[in-house]
């Protein structure tokens, strides 16, 4: 019997002249190089907007400010049925780049393309991937404000969760 695992995943759409930040990398189960947007897990103790700017760094070296909210996604691939991803995806801007930040493991490196570019490569990462772009496209934004990351202190205690 498997176990149904959830994922809590972060990712970037940014912008910039007409065209999009992507990711090509190598993924589990596919012999060839894929696109994503900038995009990963949420570590522990990190809130999703800290795991989103730390995701497009250490995948692009991008340094990004996120914008707002797109949208929040559920992903449960084919070959992976035990697994659902949700994923919180938010509009950024690049801030600064750094071209000789090492990358993630897995990731060939960065590529600016617009969703007509993506599409007709046919090595989105995901259905996901393409959906962000048209959503982000389409001017679909929601404030920050939506999302409501409680951090722990001093002052709070485990009956106020």
């Amino acid at each position: 019997m498997t176990t149904w695992t959830p994922h809590v995943t972060v990712a970037t759409v940014v912008e910039k002249n007409g065209k999009f930040l992507f990711v090509e990398e190598h993924t589990e189960g596919v012999t060839h190089t894929v696109f994503n947007q900038p995009a990963g897990h949420v570590e522990k103790d990190e809130t999703l907007i800290q795991a989103a700017i730390r995701e497009t760094m250490e995948e692009t070296g991008h340094q990004v400010e996120i914008d707002s909210l797109i949208g929040i996604y559920t992903y449960t691939p084919p070959m992976f049925p035990d697994r659902t991803y949700y994923r919180f995806l938010f509009a950024a801007h690049v801030v600064e780049y750094f071209p000789e930040a090492k990358l993630d493991t897995g990731i060939v490196g960065p590529a600016w393309m617009t969703l007509e570019e993506l599409i007709e490569t046919a090595r989105a990462r995901s259905p996901l991937v393409i959906k962000a772009v048209q959503d982000a496209a389409s001017g679909q934004r929601y404030p920050l404000s939506l999302v409501y990351e409680h951090q722990n202190s001093p002052f709070t205690s485990s009956l106020d969760a």
